[in-house]
């Protein structure tokens, strides 16, 4: 059998705890859970010890964000796989089982996500992940059931177990020594994307990642950063870049990351027209970050066989604000 540990990053999240830990203890029966805290300055360790001294509590001497975050706390955790929950997920009756039997009968899973609906509209699907994460071949992310902005009802059609990308950072289960081998989060990222980063230097080293989608599980979304938050632009955009830089071979990402400074132009210049300027000057700031940080950036590229990854040739931009394709099954016969 094998050992799970579920554990929930924690920062200042009290009310979300004592939201979403009933469901995550009631129906996590087979896994230990824990509760990494990035320096809270609210009461969320003393709630814990108070109503869930079942829960091991491990403390960080400080907010590193999501990254540095679940990097100091995995070291103190003893498991063959490490489940990482948003502490803003409510988990299904049964939910581990279909993930247990992922891993324990298929070698080659290394990383596996569930299905993540909306916890406020149950039969969507939400934004952080949905059914399984792609990339187009300008490294803009996107999933089934979610291409940017636009969420598809869940009506069982991605009810299917299939190989993806990249599996989202709102729940991800990864095997402990994959996560070790890579050796964790890039910690630059701070915070977005850096799933898809270990996603895809978990695949350059040969490793797989899947989605399954009898596993349920409904996220609440945004406790952090919104979906449209400048911050979260920011972040998205240069770690998007930074993924690029590290993940493909030279001649492969130089031509990518100069056309990405000509459509991330184009995606400021839509904000600035949607009355949202600073989101526009967070897309600058992005850029201005990404090429501050190029060289450190660039040696971190590992001596492998890269894998490009694309879920095809296509541009999800223009596939999206081009063509009007809201759906993932549209863009499939695109």
């Amino acid at each position: 059998m094998l050992k799970i540990a579920v554990v929930i990053l924690n920062w200042n999240g009290e009310a979300l705890l004592e939201k979403f830990l009933p469901s995550v203890t009631s129906f996590s029966k087979e896994a230990d859970i824990y509760v990494a805290d990035n320096a809270s300055t609210d009461n969320s360790i003393a709630f814990i010890k108070e109503n869930y001294p079942e829960i091991t509590i491990i403390q960080n001497s400080s907010n590193g964000g999501y990254a540095k975050g679940y990097n100091d706390a995995l070291r103190h955790v003893k498991a063959d796989v490490y489940c990482l929950l948003n502490s803003d997920i409510a988990v299904s009756k049964d939910w581990l089982k279909p993930i247990i039997s992922e891993f324990s009968n298929n070698p080659k899973a290394a990383i596996i996500q569930p299905k993540i609906l909306d916890y406020n509209k149950k039969s969507y699907f939400e934004y952080a992940g949905a059914a399984g994460g792609f990339i187009d071949k300008f490294g803009y992310p996107f999933c089934r059931g979610r291409i940017f902005q636009e969420l598809e009802e869940d009506r069982g059609q991605y009810n299917d177990t299939i190989e993806i990308f990249w599996a989202t950072g709102a729940c991800m289960f990864i095997k402990s020594e994959v996560f070790h081998q890579l050796k964790g989060f890039d910690e630059a990222y701070f915070a977005h994307q850096e799933e898809i980063d270990l996603c895809w230097r978990a695949k350059n080293n040969g490793h797989h990642v899947y989605y399954v989608g009898s596993s349920e599980i409904y996220h609440l979304g945004g406790s952090t950063l919104g979906n449209m938050n400048p911050k979260k632009t920011f972040l998205n955009f240069r770690n998007s870049l930074f993924s690029i830089l590290k993940n493909l071979p030279p001649h492969k990402s130089f031509p990518i990351i100069f056309l990405r400074f000509i459509l991330d132009g184009i995606a400021g210049i839509r904000f600035v027209l949607q009355g949202k300027p600073k989101h526009c000057w967070a897309i600058v700031q992005a850029h201005f970050s990404f090429y501050k940080n190029f060289n450190s950036m660039f040696k971190k590229r590992e001596r492998h066989s890269f894998i490009e990854g694309y879920y095809s040739t296509t541009s999800i931009v223009w596939s999206h604000f081009v063509k009007h394709i809201k759906f993932f099954n549209i863009l499939v016969k695109d």
